[in-house]
């Protein structure tokens, strides 16, 4: 039998991930990994090791809902044609960076691969195997031809490659979801319109017949999988709210009416909005993919106007960034581009902790209290003041083990 641990963390501000507000001078006892007690003050075990937290804000573990360990948009064609070893190790390295700034869950979205990276990556962090965030994966991006997922277009077309997971017509496509859930996927990932990065598809335009995707969502919901929907356009967006999707990723151009829909039918929206600022900074700068820079001239200012949209909506909004489209050190700049587009910092923070959590259907994290998992990180200064100061993280406990403390020297590499 392991030998108990504990920690106190003294004196911190506390953000719950729910509250309007800060609880003021708390301290917070963890032991084996879980919250234990929190209050003015706590017991102290022998043995403890004691943080000094006073100055910071202490919050649960952010949440990413919204990353690609093993896509580098960068060089996405040569990339997908790693072994599935190096997508892993390579996916592992930028997970316990992400880690590093706070983020002590993630939801990876999609790898480009015929068999299943993520899933051996998940598997190994949660059995302690390799050290991590952890990490919830749906293993592919279930796709049409010539959809979204479908990354035959980046390579000459006599070669046939298996790195997409491509299907028409219901049959197949329940086939597709059935060997996910058998290869051990959390989540069914599928896009329903096209993409800006990818070749070949319109993100304004739908890619799946509405009996195509309802089998998706049945086939997913038979086996008691929840499905996460890369949408565009207005239409798409309404068509994955009808078949049951649980969250729609980035909803470029979703109107009001969708919302309205999302909101009532309780689908969680992944705005993605530090994406779109880096897309246009590289259209500014003539770096954009030839393939990307028609579609995003003729939508980059209606995607601004829909994001200011959501924002004033009342649809849940879970924090997901699409870390791998862009480097993962951008990743917690989310935060400031949800303020900038009309988001309140509360509702920011709330995304990146409570809210993701309830997308993911995770009781355990995303909140501070007694019997939550102790997956806390800190911060000098007020997020709820100031978003950016999400941007200092300087302590990071995950399941009670401490990655960072306060003037290790292991800054940002911003």
């Amino acid at each position: 039998m392991s030998p108990m641990t504990a920690s106190v963390l003294v004196s911190g501000d506390v953000f719950d991930g729910t509250s309007g507000s800060l609880a003021e001078g708390t301290d917070v006892l963890v032991r084996d990994g879980v919250i234990a007690e929190m209050g003015p003050s706590v017991s102290r075990p022998e043995g403890a090791e004691v943080v000094d937290l006073r100055g910071h804000t202490v919050s649960p573990g952010f949440i990413d809902t919204h990353v690609h360990l093993t896509m580098d948009a960068a060089g996405l064609a040569a990339q997908t044609l790693e072994s599935i070893a190096t997508k892993a190790l390579t996916g592992l390295g930028l997970a316990r960076e992400y880690l590093d700034y706070g983020f002590t869950t993630l939801r990876d979205l999609g790898a480009m691969d015929p068999e299943f990276p993520t899933v051996d990556l998940r598997d190994a962090l949660a059995a302690g195997i390799v050290e991590g965030p952890r990490l919830v994966v749906a293993a592919h991006v279930l796709s049409s031809t010539a959809g979204h997922g479908d990354l035959s277009g980046f390579y000459p077309s006599r070669w046939d490659l298996p790195v997409s997971a491509v299907a028409d017509g219901v049959a197949r496509v329940r086939q597709l979801v059935r060997r996910e859930h058998a290869s051990g996927t959390d989540w069914i990932k599928t896009a329903n319109a096209g993409g800006y990065f990818s070749t070949g598809d319109d993100p304004a335009r739908g890619t799946w017949f509405d009996d195509e995707m309802q089998a998706v969502c049945d086939t997913a919901a038979l086996l008691g999988l929840p499905v996460a929907v890369h949408t565009g356009g207005a239409d798409a967006c309404k068509q994955a709210i009808r078949s049951g999707a649980r969250s729609l990723e980035h909803a470029y151009l979703i109107d009001g009416e969708g919302l309205d829909m999302a909101t009532r039918a309780g689908v969680y929206v992944v705005p993605t909005m530090q994406m779109t600022l880096e897309d246009l900074a590289q259209l500014h700068a003539g770096t954009l993919p030839d393939q990307a820079v028609w579609k995003f001239r003729r939508d980059s200012e209606q995607i601004i106007e829909t994001q200011r949209l959501i924002a004033r909506s009342d649809v849940e909004i879970a924090f997901g960034t699409d870390c791998g489209m862009f480097p993962f050190s951008h990743g917690v700049r989310e935060f400031q581009a949800m303020v900038d587009a009309g988001i309140s910092p509360l509702r920011a923070l709330r995304a990146a902790t409570s809210v993701a959590a309830k997308l993911l259907g995770r009781a355990d994290i995303g909140a501070l209290r007694p019997g939550a998992c102790a997956d806390i990180v800190a911060m000098p200064g007020n997020p709820l003041d100031d978003i950016a100061t999400t941007e200092r993280v300087d302590f990071v406990m995950r399941a009670g083990r401490i990655f960072r403390r306060p003037g290790d020297g292991t800054g940002h590499p911003h």
